[in-house]
């Protein structure tokens, strides 16, 4: 289950897996989405960056969180798999990314474990970038461990790229070793623009409908892509700490512009940062999943700036593009539940890989299975989503 940086829902997605010697193969059953209450909504956007906050008001979210997350997957749990689940893998909600220049110092994700614990009556993995922070790691993205399984093992100069808030990447360098980082804001600046025009009535422009109206402000779009972030050599992990509605206005400097000029200008501004990547690692495919697929101006813009690159969707690779982050986090519940490291130390930067995460008890004692002593070479996709 996750929650990304949009905030607009939480995301359930059912697997099982299994071993087949140093392969893994997992089979989808299914995505479970539940929308955030308004109220809930807004207490995440009241404690965000830049707002300042309180303890008391951290200490209230993460309960109401807790308890959100807790209803989502039991409900989860019913439909899609009979209640027949062994494990609840969370990844919670993002509330602060600390980021210094080049190193990642802390994050924090609310939604306490104990919550979803008690409403499943399952063992609960959460906290799952704080292991590899520790170890000198960005803690993101963490999609390198089950893009590198799927999509980088075969030969092909494929990367693979999600559009959520934040747009990350990940990609094998010249050297053969798998890299991933935050290029950038996806969603996250264009959903501010589609919020502040609105009054907060959209919370995203949906189908690029403004961006489609709208044309790009050349000068802006150059002082955007003058941000210093984008200069900074992977690994790197940002979030909407840096790219949020206030940082638009300081650069805006009051200058006026209509909104559906700003909203192809940062639409604008995620094409050419993912369009530079594909040059960059010189690319014949890029495999796109997220919410921002759901944008075509975005992705036609994408396509013709990316051109020679092929852009495909997860689903060409038996995942589909809605739901491969949180498939992605049940297969790092896997990997910790048999003492396997989810992280790569060549894509966060750590000194070392980490088994990721806490365990939460459920109502019994928990057991976990013996350690596997090999890491894993490849992920197969068995059937598709409710098979």
């Amino acid at each position: 289950m996750l929650s990304g940086t949009s905030y607009d829902a939480v995301d359930a997605a059912a697997a099982e897996f299994r071993f087949e010697g140093r392969e893994i193969a997992l089979r989808p059953r299914g995505l479970h989405t539940e929308p955030y209450p308004h109220w809930l909504r807004e207490q995440i956007t009241a404690s965000l960056p830049p707002a300042p906050t309180t303890l008391e008001r951290v200490c209230r979210l993460d309960t109401g969180l807790g308890r959100f997350f807790g209803q989502v997957a039991a409900r989860a749990n019913t439909t899609l798999t009979a209640s027949a689940a062994e494990l609840v893998v969370s990844h919670g909600q993002t509330v602060y990314h600390w980021v210094e220049g080049p190193c990642a110092r802390g994050t924090l994700q609310l939604g306490g474990a104990a919550w979803i614990a008690e409403a499943t009556g399952l063992p609960v993995v959460s906290d799952l970038r704080t292991r590899d922070i520790a170890r000198g790691g960005q803690g993101a993205p963490l999609a390198a461990i089950l893009d590198a399984l799927l999509l980088l093992g075969d030969g092909t100069r494929r990367g693979a790229l999600n559009l959520g808030g934040i747009a990350n990447i990940t990609v094998r360098d010249g050297h053969g070793e798998v890299i991933a980082y935050d290029l950038g804001p996806a969603n996250a600046l264009i959903d501010a623009v589609a919020a502040e025009a609105s009054g907060g009535a959209e919370r995203m422009d949906t189908g690029g409908a403004r961006a489609a109206r709208g044309t790009v402000d050349a000068a802006l779009l150059a002082e955007l892509l003058d941000e210093p972030y984008y200069r900074l050599p992977p690994p790197k992990s940002t979030g909407k700490e840096l790219f949020h509605a206030g940082y638009l206005r300081q650069r805006l400097r009051g200058r006026p512009i209509a909104a559906d000029d700003l909203a192809a200008t940062v639409t604008e501004l995620t094409a050419r940062l993912v369009a530079a990547a594909c040059s960059a690692h010189r690319l014949t495919e890029l495999v796109t999943s997220g919410g921002g697929v759901r944008n075509p101006v975005l992705m036609e813009r994408l396509r013709t700036l990316a051109a020679p690159t092929r852009i495909s969707r997860a689903e060409d690779h038996g995942l589909p593009s809605q739901a491969k982050e949180a498939y992605l986090f049940a297969l790092l519940g896997f990997l910790s539940l048999h003492g396997l490291a989810g992280s790569l130390p060549s894509a966060t930067g750590a000194r070392g890989a980490a088994v990721l995460g806490s365990f939460t008890p459920g109502e019994r004692p928990l057991r976990l299975p013996p350690p596997r002593r090999d890491a894993p070479l490849r992920l197969r996709i068995e059937g598709s989503e409710g098979d």
